[in-house]
């Protein structure tokens, strides 16, 4: 699975590789589930756009009302609910430097740094969605949803697909997120079907033990990502 990455390319050089008009954003070290993070939607491939990693249906009860998984397994995209309208119109891009993963040691779980082996970012393929939430205004001008006032907010989410891993990362996770590089990101973007995508990526791909440090979502720093070896 994929459950924490980091992405701090200049973002003058993330537009260049990724022929992006708009590729302004904030670095993180340690991008962690429900937060808002920058992806490319299939509606606007020319600019990176805020979206909360979680995925959130239009017919869900919202935000942390269901699981809001942020994995997808690529094998039932055609079949699961969660995802199966997303895999059909709203295909996206996570942009990343490398991703982290777990590897079950003597010691407790070692967490290791994985990025492409030339060191240039890549991308995760990703499905989006929007959500609003249905409350009725009442005579005062305020919403009633049961409980509290609040004004109504639309969420963007997404989630990362994830495949069998290739034969790299079969020694770290059992599952991979479905790596692509610019060609197959746009391909994966526009293509009516892309299921030839989703296969184990033969991206070259090098790991390094990091910082337990990783191990928390507060922190995020540069030094998660260096070898502790």
């Amino acid at each position: 699975m994929c459950g924490r990455y980091a992405l701090f390319t200049d973002s003058t050089d993330l537009a260049d590789e990724f022929d992006l008009a708009d590729a302004t954003y904030e670095r993180t070290y340690n991008a962690a589930p429900s937060e808002d993070l920058p992806v490319v939607l299939d509606d606007e491939p020319e600019r990176l756009t805020a979206a909360r990693w979680g995925l959130v249906p239009s017919w869900s009860d919202g935000p942390g009302g269901d699981p809001d998984p942020i994995n997808a397994r690529a094998e039932t995209l055609s079949e699961n609910r969660y995802f199966r309208e997303a895999y059909r119109e709203r295909r996206c891009l996570v942009p990343v430097d490398g991703f982290y993963e777990w590897v079950e040691t003597a010691d407790g779980k070692q967490p290791h740094y994985v990025s492409r082996a030339d060191g240039r970012p890549f991308l995760l393929a990703g499905l989006w969605e929007t959500w609003t939430p249905e409350q009725k205004q009442t005579g005062l001008g305020e919403f009633d949803s049961g409980g509290p006032s609040k004004a109504a907010e639309t969420v963007r989410s997404f989630t990362v697909v994830t495949t069998e891993p290739n034969d790299f990362l079969a020694e770290y996770h059992h599952r991979m997120a479905l790596l692509l590089d610019r060609e197959r990101g746009e391909r994966w973007l526009t293509a009516d079907d892309p299921s030839d995508l989703l296969a184990p990526s033969g991206m070259e791909l090098r790991a390094w033990p990091v910082s337990r440090a990783v191990n928390d979502p507060s922190n995020d720093r540069p030094e998660l990502v260096e070898s502790v070896a």
